[in-house]
């Protein structure tokens, strides 16, 4: 891929000064001083273009100088922030409007129902159990007690299938590293199992333990940076230490393969799954092993489903055949069953594709639940098993809606509808009537009635349509200087429909507005809209969101000197695109945890994953458009960009740090203005805010920023 000249990394930086500072001014007056950002004479020729990366030494984030660098940075902010007058008024409105009771919707096991309950008041929600024969409900994990500080979180938890035991993980400060105990639900008891070595993984239970996928990696050398590889499969004992447990497949020969292995419920087949490097799609293999069987006993698995670009997930077995959903000859999805299983396995369409996208599939009650967007508003139609339609479900609103899961044998389920003006809301499912009653209500501490959405439409630069959302509050008057967040993602195939957020109540009351388009390499309009903007369509992301800004301010909801531009991860990619290349259209940009340089992304942790999405730079095709769009590496001199902070974690070990950091010193180098281009990098925290005190000093510090450099002032 590359010829590197460089000079040794480890000699030079015995002599970085991270500690030296030059000052220079910002948007506000206010006096910056940041640190000086030693360079390096790193240049890599990639397919016959040198690409200089005179900030790579900031990859070694755990080398003391880079601590050293981080922290001085830090203070910067911290010191910028600080002196925000309104701040604190801000950060208490933050909190109040986000201090409500919320349960999650209920599910059964055994003898036994769990459910999650936030008081809207502490760190972390905690995981409840309601002993059906004694109607008595008792906390199950209370994560608040994980420690002092609220940094160790509850990753997941997940009950055997007699409900007997509760394998839960815990993560440390953010990061994907995971750790797997297990406990006793009648007692509550936590047992001596310890597992180690997951990597934002769960466990699929089955007999007296449980399959789970892990990384041969010593407790004391989990590197928040080093590229993960290896992945293999085991299968745990329950009351057995974790180097007893059995290898249940691994291919040492494919390193980079993602694998899987579980029994679906009332299934005599063990499935594999596989996927490599790059591949969109997967393969299935499946083995018998009769009903509760050893899944270890004698036989070959055999395949089931293979395609390089279009996967097949079995969500269900019933009646001896795998249900499930793909997009193979369906770009919109459609759910098919695999039969045939004992001789030449063959693919069967149930419920056929729709102009409207399948966004998921679930099975309950001996029903199928089919969930589909119509211009991002969710729809449910209930099929049998045949794919004959029984019935749609009656929603409350245009909006999102999740769950229906069960047993075949449930009669009630439970799903979840909320809307950005609608605070989510549990819903019971009575299948036989199809008739659905409120079994929990959210009551936040302000009226959601107040603000309003609608959606609207905008041309791209190609002369594509995309909807966008545009919130506010009910009977604001539109005088061009509304400040105004534009909240973006565009990747992977995800969606951002209309979900209720309580943070944005104390921008919406400001008379401030939230647009939030939806982008092409989404999944709003199907795999051809993910494709759309996925590699060389990439661009295309850009120009989308681009063209939404453009229409906010042609329309007279604001103008450029009140807008901002705002997204996290990829979305972190696309405001740093974006506010390159129309600096003269944003007056702020904040980046959050964001993939920056585009041609090492897919060196460090899970970024090999990524492949799919943006291409690699091993491809020439693929680098010159990577290349053409990459923010750390088209940062110019001498052009007046937006007030900048750059937002991550230093226990972010899914984007890593350095993406950031190496971003932040490209800007704070090479530009020469008033404007403050700072580092935020919040400790003790991973690619998420890892506990509510954190998240909520996330969301104060951005808003806070936001608004004083549009030289907005709140009504505190």
């Amino acid at each position: 891929m590359s010829k590197r000249s460089a000079l040794s990394l480890c000699g030079l930086l015995c002599c970085l000064l991270c500690c030296a500072l030059v000052s220079v001014g910002s948007a506000s007056g206010q006096p910056l001083t940041y640190p000086t950002t030693a360079t390096v004479p790193v240049v890599d020729t990639l397919h016959g273009v040198a690409v200089p990366d005179p900030y790579r030494w900031l990859e070694d984030d755990r080398n003391p100088k880079v601590e050293a660098w981080v922290a001085a940075e830090n203070d910067v902010a911290r010191e910028y922030l600080r002196r925000i007058p309104f701040r604190d008024k801000l950060a208490k409105r933050v909190k109040e409007v986000s201090s409500f009771k919320s349960v999650s919707a209920p599910w059964h096991r055994g003898n036994y129902t769990f459910y999650y309950e936030n008081d809207g008041v502490r760190n972390h929600g905690v995981l409840m159990v309601r002993d059906r024969t004694s109607n008595t409900t008792r906390t199950l994990i209370d994560p608040n007690t994980f420690s002092d500080d609220g940094t160790i979180a509850l990753a997941f938890a997940s009950e055997s299938r007699d409900g007997k035991y509760l394998a839960f993980g815990k993560t440390m400060a953010g990061s994907d590293w995971r750790t797997i105990f297990v406990l006793e639900v009648a007692t509550g008891k936590v047992l001596a199992d310890t597992l180690r070595g997951i990597k934002n993984g769960g466990v699929s239970w089955y007999g007296n333990g449980f399959f789970y996928d892990r990384y041969d990696v010593p407790d004391d050398e989990l590197s928040l940076t080093a590229r993960n590889e290896g992945e293999y499969t085991c299968y745990h004992t329950v009351g057995t230490p974790q180097h007893k447990d059995v290898v249940a497949y691994r291919d040492k020969e494919h390193p980079t393969r993602s694998v899987g292995m579980w029994v679906p419920e009332h299934c005599p087949y063990i499935v594999r799954y596989e996927a490599d490097q790059g591949m969109r799609g997967n393969r299935i293999y499946i083995k018998y092993i009769g009903m509760e069987g050893a899944w270890d006993s004698p036989g070959e698995f055999k395949l089931l489903y293979s395609h390089p670009d279009e996967a097949f997930w079995p969500s269900f077995f019933h009646n001896g055949m795998f249900y499930g959903r793909t997009t193979l000859d369906a770009k919109n999805g459609k759910v098919v069953r695999i039969t045939n299983l004992e001789s030449t396995p063959r693919m069967e369409t149930v419920i056929g594709e729709t102009i409207q996208p399948i966004s998921s599939v679930a099975w309950g009650g001996g029903r199928i639940f089919v969930t589909r967007m119509m211009d991002v508003h969710d729809h449910v139609t209930v099929y049998d098993t045949e794919g004959k339609q029984l019935t749609t479900v009656n929603l409350p609103g245009a909006g999102n809606v999740g769950g229906f899961g069960g047993e075949p044998t449930d009669t009630v389920l439970y799903f979840s509808f909320s809307s950005f003006v609608t605070p989510t809301t549990i819903y019971e499912y009575h299948v036989g009537t199809n008739a659905s009653t409120v079994y929990y209500k959210v009551q936040p501490p302000f009226d959601p009635s107040a603000f309003e959405e609608r959606q609207v439409w905008v041309t791209s630069k190609d002369g594509t349509r995309l909807p966008m959302f545009v919130l506010h509050k009910r009977g604001l008057k539109f005088d061009r200087n509304a400040p105004t967040m534009v909240f973006g993602y565009g990747g992977f195939g995800i969606t951002y429909g209309p979900n209720f957020n309580a943070l944005y109540i104390p921008w919406l009351e400001q008379g401030g507005v939230v647009a939030i388009p939806n982008l092409r390499g989404g999944g709003e309009y199907g795999e051809a809209w993910h494709l759309d903007g996925t590699k060389l369509n990439k661009q295309h992301v850009f120009d989308d969101c681009i063209a939404a800004a453009e229409w906010l301010v042609q329309n007279g909801i604001t103008s450029a000197k009140h807008l901002a531009l705002n997204g996290r991860s990829n979305g972190g990619l696309l405001v740093g695109a974006v506010m390159l290349q129309r600096p003269d259209l944003f007056r702020v940009a904040v980046p959050e945890v964001g993939v920056l340089d585009m041609l090492r992304y897919h060196l460090f942790t899970i970024g090999r994953y990524w492949v799919t999405d943006y291409g690699s730079a091993d491809d020439k095709q693929e680098f010159e458009a990577l290349y053409a769009y990459s923010p750390y590496h088209n940062v110019k001199s001498g052009v007046e960009y937006p007030s900048t902070m750059v937002m991550t974690s230093d226990h972010d070990d899914r984007v890593v740090p350095a993406h950031s950091f190496k971003f932040a010193a490209q800007l704070q180098a090479k530009y020469k203005g008033s404007r403050p281009m700072i580092l935020r990098v919040e400790t003790q925290s991973g690619h998420g805010a890892v506990n509510r005190q954190k998240s909520l000093g996330n969301v104060t510090d951005k808003y806070a920023f936001m608004w004083y450099e549009m030289g907005f002032r709140p009504s505190y």
